[in-house]
C-alpha cells in the first residue's frame, strides 16, 4: 500500500535537494510530481488541489531554520500536510462503556465478518476485553456459519438466533449483560449497493440499542466510489469511524487520503492481511512517515512488545552483556522472532526501506525452520559449547536435522560472527549501526 505513491513523492522532493533556498520556481517541479502521484493513487481531485495549494503556501512563506536544509524543510511541510490530510490525531475506539456496543456496516464483500473477528481479537489482546460476536447477517448464505468458524478459531463466543435482526440484537444485549461481556460486536448484513431496505434495518438497530460505535467497513481498493458509499451510510447513521480493508495488496490507497478530508469520518483501523492478526490501528503520523519512507519504528516496537516475553528478553540481554550468549540463547531468540510473523512486514517499516530495496525482500520461513532443526539436533552441552563440534558431531547433527554438513558449518560461522559483534558492542569497541 502507498509504495508507488510514496516513491513518486520522495523522488519529487529530491528535485530541490541542494538548493540554497525555497522559491516558487524550484518547488514547481516537485509540486507537479506530487500532484501526479496523488491523482494516480486515486486521491480525490479536490483534495489534491487543496493539498498542493497548502504545501506551496507554507513552503514559500516558511523561514528556513539554521538546523534544516531547504529540502528537509520541504519534506517536513509535506509530511505535516499528509498527517493533516489523514486526520491529524489518532482516534481510538470507545472502550470505557460496558457493554460497549459496536455495529459494523458496509456493502457485501467489504470484509465485515472477517473484520468482526479481527476486532474481537484486538479488543481481547490489547485491552483485555471480553467480546461477544453477534451474527446479524441472516440473508447471506453461510454468513452465520463463517462467523461461528471465526469465533471457534479465536475462542470467542458467537450469539446467533433464528429470528428477525432486531430481536437478535435485543436478545444479544441481554445475553452480553448477563454474561459479563465488555463488548458486543454486531455483524450486520451487507448489500451489493446502498438501498432503503438495508438502511432501514440499520436504522432500526441504531434506534433500539444506540451503538457506541457505528463503523463502516469499506474495501480500500474501491477508489473514488468509496466516498459516495461513506457519504451514503453517514447520512443515514452518523458514523463514528471507518475501517479500510484489503490494503495488503496492490491497493493504491488514495481513499485513505480522501476520507477524513471529505467526510470528517476518522479511519480507526486498516486491514493489513487476511489473517486474524491482520488489523492495525490507524495513526495518521505513522502512516505519513511510511508513505515518505521514514519508517514506522513505533509500530515495530509495539509489535515486538506484544509478542516478545519481556523477562526472557532481559535475561538474554544480560547474558549478552556478560558474553555468555550461546546457541541455546540463539534458539530462544529465534523462537521469539518467529512470533513477530513474516519478517518482511517488519523490515518494510524500517526507515529508508524502499530506498534500500528492502520493501521487495522475501524471507523464506523454511530457512528459519532449518536453523531451528539444526540447533534442536544438538545436545545441551553442544549448544553451550559449540567449540566442541568437530566433524563426527556435525555429521550426526546434519543427519538428525535432515540438513547438510555445509549448512551446519554455515550456521556455526554466522553464530560466531554474531557473538563476536555482541562482544564488541558490550565492550564499547563498536557502535551499533542505528
Amino acid at each position: 500500500m502507498f509504495e508507488y505513491m510514496g516513491d513518486r513523492l520522495t523522488n519529487a522532493i529530491k528535485n530541490i535537494k541542494g538548493m540554497g533556498r525555497i522559491t516558487e520556481e524550484n518547488i514547481s517541479e516537485a509540486t507537479r510530481e506530487i500532484r501526479i502521484a496523488l491523482l494516480e493513487a486515486d486521491v480525490n481531485y479536490q483534495v489534491v488541489k487543496e493539498f498542493i495549494a497548502s504545501v506551496k503556501e507554507k513552503a514559500l512563506n516558511a523561514e528556513v531554520e539554521k538546523s534544516l536544509k531547504p529540502d528537509e524543510l520541504f519534506i517536513k511541510i509535506v509530511k505535516d500536510e499528509l498527517v493533516s490530510l489523514l486526520g491529524g490525531d489518532y482516534v481510538p475506539l470507545e472502550t470505557n462503556k460496558k457493554p460497549c456496543l459496536l455495529m459494523l456496516v458496509g456493502l457485501q464483500g467489504s470484509g465485515k465478518t472477517t473484520t468482526a473477528g479481527k476486532l474481537a481479537r484486538f479488543l481481547r489482546k490489547k485491552h483485555a476485553k471480553s467480546p461477544l460476536l453477534v451474527a446479524c447477517d441472516i440473508y447471506r448464505p453461510a454468513a452465520i456459519d463463517q462467523l461461528k468458524v471465526i469465533g471457534k478459531e479465536l475462542d470467542i463466543p458467537v450469539f446467533s438466533e433464528d429470528k428477525k435482526v432486531i430481536e437478535i440484537v435485543n436478545d444479544a444485549l441481554e445475553y452480553a449483560k448477563n454474561n459479563n461481556h465488555d463488548y458486543m460486536i454486531i455483524d450486520t448484513a451487507g448489500r451489493l449497493q446502498i438501498d432503503e431496505v438495508l438502511m432501514q434495518e440499520l436504522k432500526d438497530i441504531d434506534e433500539l440499542v444506540s451503538p457506541d460505535e457505528k463503523i463502516l467497513v469499506i474495501d480500500g481498493s474501491m477508489g473514488q466510489d468509496a466516498i459516495n458509499v461513506i457519504t451514503g451510510f453517514n447520512d443515514n447513521l452518523s458514523l463514528t469511524g471507518c475501517i479500510l480493508t484489503k490494503l495488503d495488496g496492490n491497493t493504491k490507497g488514495g481513499v485513505a487520503l480522501s476520507v477524513r478530508h471529505l467526510t470528517s469520518i476518522p479511519i480507526k483501523f486498516i486491514g493489513t492481511s487476511e489473517k486474524m492478526d491482520g488489523l492495525s490501528e490507524f495513526f495518521p503520523e505513522r502512516m505519513a512517515e511510511r508513505i515518505l519512507d521514514m519508517g514506522d519504528i513505533m509500530s515495530i516496537v509495539e509489535k515486538v512488545e506484544s509478542v516478545i516475553d519481556e523477562e526472557e528478553a532481559k535475561n538474554q540481554a544480560l547474558r549478552m552483556k556478560k558474553g555468555k550468549f550461546d546457541l541455546n540463547d540463539f534458539l530462544q531468540s529465534l523462537k521469539q522472532i518467529k512470533k513477530l510473523g513474516p519478517l518482511e512486514n517488519i523490515i518494510k517499516m524500517l526507515p529508508q526501506a524502499r530506498k534500500m530495496g528492502l520493501n521487495n525482500i522475501s524471507i523464506d520461513p523454511k530457512e528459519l525452520a532449518h536453523v531451528e532443526a539444526i540447533i534442536s539436533s544438538m545436545t545441551l552441552e553442544e549448544r553451550r559449547h559449540p567449540e566442541i563440534l568437530k566433524a563426527t558431531r556435525k555429521q550426526r547433527i546434519a543427519k538428525g536435522s535432515g540438513r547438510s554438513v555445509e549448512e551446519v558449518n554455515r550456521l556455526l560461522k554466522q553464530f560466531e560472527m554474531m557473538k563476536d559483534m555482541i562482544k564488541k558492542v558490550s565492550n564499547g569497541n563498536m557502535k551499533m549501526p542505528f
